[in-house]
């Protein structure tokens, strides 16, 4: 009997150790499915300029900057946790299409971009990418909006905390890693092992700008309460775009009402 039990404790305390040591691998995919760009906007008749950032510890990012006939705004777009920005064509043409110009960059770590990624390291990368805009550019903080699709709706939360875009977009967003880590491991105390925060639902209590929350019911890697949760976080004015499909393919299952919602959004508080 005793030997029963010391064999469970031991395999339970491997694992934990194993959750605890690499959440690294867990959370990060830059290599996934590789790190070489496999595209470039001219594959869908885009025109586009390649963008060097230079973040404040000295790491050098890689970035595209795609300008808009009759530019309504710009958005500024933090992608999700596996790839890089030559996977995220589909959503560079619905921004085109919706009049808007798009800075897009590779974390640390991902793509062309240098360094080994990290929490911290995320976060210097999108304040790299708030300045290029804003004084690179000259660009009003008042016609951008700050997107962020799955781990990047953490960094655009975080991003939004500190700045004053013109509009702040949540898509397939978590709460925080701890909570999501506790939902996909309730054997385990989940949220004394995270050792990554991405407290986006924290980060929005500090945001003054308008936040759409966009998610779908048949989300299969983020459940759609916390896309609820994102939600009642945040601070008036804010709207929730209920879409349909998949993690990484609802905004294209959705169609017309994912482009209509994010149209209607930027409408009302995009400054002309």
């Amino acid at each position: 009997m005793w030997t029963i039990v010391l064999v469970v404790a031991g395999t339970y305390t491997a694992l934990a150790l194993i959750l605890f040591l690499f959440q690294s691998r867990l959370l990060f995919h830059p290599n996934v499915p590789s790190r070489d760009l496999v595209a470039t906007p001219e594959r869908i008749g885009l025109a586009y300029e390649p963008v060097s950032l230079r973040t404040e510890d000295g790491v050098t990012l890689h970035a595209w900057f795609l300008p808009a006939a009759q530019e309504r705004g710009v958005v500024l777009f933090f992608h999700g946790n596996a790839g890089n920005i030559s996977h995220r064509l589909e959503s560079l043409k619905v921004f085109h299409d919706l009049g808007l110009a798009t800075l897009i960059i590779d974390y640390r770590g991902y793509g062309r971009s240098e360094g080994e990624v990290s929490e911290q390291g995320m976060y210097r990368d999108a304040e790299a990418a708030w300045r290029y805009l804003v004084d690179e550019r000259a660009i009003p903080p008042q016609r951008i909006v700050v997107f962020g699709r799955s781990l990047g709706a953490a960094v655009a939360a975080y991003l939004a905390s500190r700045t004053r875009p013109a509009a702040l977009i949540l898509e397939s967003g978590f709460t925080s890693v701890p909570n999501m880590a506790a939902k996909l491991y309730p054997i385990f105390p989940a949220r004394w092992l995270a050792r990554f925060g991405f407290d986006s639902q924290a980060y929005l209590g500090s945001v003054t700008s308008p936040v759409l929350v966009v998610h779908s019911p048949d989300d299969e890697i983020i459940p759609f309460g916390e896309g609820r949760a994102l939600f009642a976080a945040a601070s008036e004015p804010k709207v929730f775009l209920q879409i349909r499909g998949g993690h990484n393919d609802g905004f294209l299952v959705s169609g017309r009402t994912y482009v209509d919602g994010l149209d209607s959004f930027l409408t009302q508080h995009l400054s002309q």
